[in-house]
């Protein structure tokens, strides 16, 4: 009976693995809101790493959060460094580039897992609000697909970047 058992085991295990392999090569979640604010007041929040700390989701999750920034004051070449606890791991974002309808950034995740992908800001004039949609988008490595089969990552991620685009859209509507 035992046999049995780890033979299923097995196989379920096997069946598992092989179905995670299957999955897409690259990933792409995004959530959008609608600002009352013109694009390049918005834009100032977004180019200057320095202004994440008024809205990113994540500055809330470790008070003593180790920064550092380098490179340009803002926009292209600006550079974004972290560590802190394990709720917000260890990275660095670069601004790659900027232009006043849009926005993209490298980010590479060192802790606690190590990830490179990228990191979009679209912006659209609608009359007086702006539409902001905050795109990541990358590779899917097997460790990741698997991991997609138990944890839904648009889910747990889109959670946060909604919540930094409501910090955003109550940093740009202040007057």
């Amino acid at each position: 009976m035992f046999k049995i058992i780890l033979i299923v085991v097995v196989v379920l295990i096997v069946a598992v693995l092989a179905f995670a392999a299957t999955r897409p090569g690259s990933f792409r979640l995004e959530r959008a809101a609608t600002i009352k604010a013109p694009p390049e007041k918005i834009l100032a929040f977004i180019n200057d790493f320095r202004r994440w700390i008024v809205w990113s989701p994540w500055e809330e999750l470790d008070p003593a959060l180790k920064r550092s920034y380098s490179g340009s004051a803002s926009g292209p070449g600006a550079v974004y460094a972290w560590q802190g606890n394990s709720k917000v791991g260890q990275g660095r974002m670069e601004i790659l580039a900027a232009s006043p309808s849009a926005t993209t950034i490298k980010l590479d995740f060192i802790k606690p897992f190590e990830a490179h992908n990228i990191a979009d800001f679209t912006l659209v004039p609608q009359g007086d609000s702006t539409t902001v949609t905050w795109a990541m988008h990358g590779p899917n490595a097997y460790l990741a697909k698997l991991m997609h089969l138990f944890f839904d990552m648009d889910k747990l991620v889109g959670g946060d970047f909604e919540r930094g685009l409501a910090n955003l859209k109550a940093a740009a509507e202040e007057n």
